[in-house]
């Protein structure tokens, strides 16, 4: 199929919903703007005893897998619509 098939539609979707910064040769992927936001949420409630730091953590790679996860269904998703 083209690159412009359904594989490169999901991987542009898992692209555009992350932020890249870039500090001269090192490249680092962050999670978007919004999950950034409420993970500096979820470390204020932690840093205000709010909540103990061990569920914040816990709390924090829940989310993470979470849209790691997201991610790798679109991709295979994708390499499903090729196939078909």
């Amino acid at each position: 199929m083209s690159p412009q098939g359904p594989r490169a539609a999901a991987e542009r979707v898992i692209s555009d919903n992350s932020l890249t910064v870039r500090i001269g040769d090192l490249r680092l992927e962050l999670p978007p703007t919004d999950q950034l936001v409420f993970l500096a949420g979820v470390g204020v409630l932690a840093a205000l005893d709010l909540i103990e730091w061990p569920l914040a953590l816990v709390i924090g790679i829940g989310h993470e897998l979470a849209r790691s996860h997201h991610g790798k269904v679109l991709r295979e998703f994708g390499e499903a619509l090729e196939k078909a």
